[in-house]
């Protein structure tokens, strides 16, 4: 295989995750007419499956793109004059840096890992803004944001929430409507457990009374709006089609687990994750107040002194075939992150902790073996 990857080997990061074999085996159906009864039915059956995850009675769009692209559309489409986006990760950078291509743009930024605040995001929805952009899941520094609550103070300023749930929707509670959220997004490679390369977004009436037509000609959800309306529903350019069995292959699989069982099952093993690090004397990364939370999807851990990116997640990739995440940009070498999206089990989580523990206490990083996964199994018993 090229880069000497192992068919084997076990993907432990927050996206792309590990694939259902019923999902990889749709991937090589023939072709179908994108614009015939068969596509139809296979767009029927995602949208509504993805409106229940979202929880929401808004329109729902599947665009051939990644979760950028997304977001991107989310902005675009409804933001003319200013928008707030909150960073306090590489995610929350990254809606900032699409924004300034659009529209005015004021940035709330925080240190990496710390917690959004309340206060602040309230002043800035004060002077004016139009909207309000933040990453729910930032898994670049493994912290839940407070979504519910900056959606409230946006509807107070009359602004539009815009949230990437890209890594927090099918793996965590969301509630796109109960909360007040405008325009959603999420992607297909994170806790719906499909391939990388679509992205669904959910877009409010509120939203479209600002809808501005000077979106990216691919990114125009109006143009999605329109194909969604047709008889069969379609999309408005050529979709990956291969990549659409493999989401409703996917969502069969979520419906055939039922959500509640799978978000339970996502903060078990993150819960798990949690404990197992503590236990062996590592801290974790994020720095949490009365409204974040740890993420459910991935732990973020601060490297032990001494330990070098390479000796740690190298050594695990080498002797047992598992790929942990690093930092990203400033914190590359300061933490490692283990993801649970998808439809990863308890017994990869046991085998990445221990093979996280063995590398560790062979660098005399930690004092002992076997307290991560006795700490790990005790979660799983409870």
């Amino acid at each position: 295989m090229p880069g000497g990857l192992k068919v084997d080997e076990l993907l432990m990061i927050p996206g792309p995750v590990p694939l259902h074999s019923r999902v990889l085996k749709a991937m090589v159906k023939p072709m179908i007419n994108h614009r015939g009864d068969e596509f139809g039915e296979i767009m029927d059956y995602c949208i509504a499956q993805l409106k229940d995850i979202f929880a929401t009675k808004n329109d729902l769009f599947l665009i051939s793109g990644s979760g950028t692209a997304g977001m991107e559309a989310a902005i675009a489409n409804f933001v003319d004059g200013k928008i707030v986006t909150i960073n306090n990760g590489k995610f929350g950078a990254r809606l900032g840096l699409i924004a300034e291509r659009y529209c005015e743009t004021e940035k709330l930024e925080f240190e990496w890992g710390s917690s959004i605040d309340l206060e602040m995001v309230e002043k800035a929805l004060a002077n004016g803004a139009e909207a309000v952009a933040l990453v729910h899941n930032e898994t670049s520094t493994g912290i839940l944001n407070p979504a519910k609550e900056i959606a409230e103070l946006a509807r107070k300023y009359d602004a539009l929430t815009i949230m990437d749930g890209i890594t927090s929707i099918g793996g965590d509670d969301v509630q796109v409507d109960a909360w007040g959220v405008d325009v959603a997004i999420v992607g297909s490679q994170k806790c719906l457990g499909a391939p990388p390369g679509l992205a669904a977004v959910s877009v409010s009436e509120r939203a479209w009374d600002r809808y501005t037509g000077k979106s990216p000609y691919y990114l125009d959800l109006n143009a999605y709006r329109k194909s969604v309306g047709k008889t069969p529903t379609q999309t408005p350019y050529t979709p990956a089609i291969p990549l659409f069995y493999a989401m409703y292959e996917a969502l069969k699989i979520i419906e055939e687990e039922g959500l509640e069982n799978r978000i339970a099952r996502h903060r078990r093993l993150s819960e798990g994750c949690r404990a197992a690090m503590e236990a062996m004397g590592l801290d974790l990364f994020p720095e949490l107040n009365e409204y974040s939370q740890y993420s459910n999807t991935i732990t973020a851990v601060k490297m032990p002194d001494g330990v070098s990116d390479g000796d740690l997640r190298g050594k695990v990739r080498k002797m047992f075939g598992i790929t942990i995440a690093g930092g990203q940009d400033h914190l590359k070498g300061k933490i490692f992150r283990i993801g649970n999206m998808g439809n990863v089990s308890y017994k990869e989580l046991l085998n990445t902790i221990a093979a996280v523990e063995f590398v560790l206490y062979k660098l005399r990083a930690i004092s002992g073996y076997g307290d991560g996964v006795k700490a790990a199994l005790e979660v799983y018993e409870r």
